[in-house]
């Protein structure tokens, strides 16, 4: 069973560009993370977003909970920025060295509803685990921090057993066969050679949009478990050389703002 494949809406997961994460991204490039409007009116602009669009946005996104606003000024929840930290640590992990171990998880807990499975499912998914058979999820023991046990919610931690295994069979072909690695492979160099030509700053952040939801979907495999000439390293340095761009055009219009 195949695990961890970038869903697919478009060439290479691309999206439409919608205003509510352009904001998002700007308002993550500032330092500290908020911005008067009229700076983000300028900033929107290359996006295609014209101001009332961008203020019908706003209002929504405060109403949401996603911004906070005083005097003229938008800044991201506490929420947000708590995401946001998340899915930065998971498009970048930590890892160690790998000794050769796999972390198995085995689900435990009866009697759940299927939407309590699917949301199961997914958070094991998002832990870059992989279903051996129903219920037996595993990976290599390469991240970091600590293994498993020490990053399962507590809402996890009472429906699974974790233990530390290793495969009487060659581990790589154990990874080949619980991840579509050729596969995401070829989006990688895809969305790397989408990058490379986008010049156009909308089709520039819908394609890097399109690298994070993929990086999000690499299972940070040890070395030895990987195909030849993997991508993995190169996206996301292409992903941040993106961000510095955008923190600098932030900077840039912040700088020019009128006294």
């Amino acid at each position: 069973m195949r695990n961890n494949v970038a869903e697919d809406t478009g060439e290479a997961g691309l999206r439409p560009l919608p205003a509510r994460s352009v904001v998002l991204s700007l308002l993550l490039g500032a330092d500290p993370p908020e911005l008067p409007v009229k700076d983000l009116v300028r900033l929107v602009e290359p996006f295609g977003i014209g101001g009332s669009t961008l203020r019908a946005a706003l209002s929504r996104m405060v109403a949401a909970g996603d911004l906070r606003r005083a005097d003229g000024v938008h800044g991201l929840s506490d929420r947000l920025l708590e995401r946001r930290r998340r899915q930065d640590e998971a498009v970048r992990p930590r890892t160690r060295a790998w000794h050769g171990d796999w972390e198995t998880v085995v689900i435990t807990a009866t009697g759940r509803g299927p939407a309590e499975r699917a949301g199961l499912r997914a958070r094991l998914t998002e832990l870059r685990l992989a279903e051996l058979r129903e219920g037996v999820w595993l990976r290599p023991a390469n991240l970091d921090p600590g293994g498993l046990p020490t990053v399962l919610p507590a809402a996890l931690a009472d429906a699974v057993r974790c233990f530390t295994a290793r495969p009487e069979g060659p581990a790589r072909e154990l990874a080949a066969t619980l991840w579509p690695l050729e596969e995401w492979a070829a989006t990688a160099r895809t969305l790397l050679g989408r990058a490379a030509r986008a010049g156009d700053p909308a089709d520039r952040f819908t394609t890097y949009a399109a690298v994070v939801r993929h990086l999000l979907a690499d299972p940070v495999l040890p070395a030895p478990l990987l195909p030849a000439d993997w991508p993995g390293a190169r996206l996301r340095a292409a992903y941040d050389g993106y961000r510095r761009e955008l923190t600098d055009s932030v900077r840039g219009v912040s700088a020019g703002r009128a006294p």
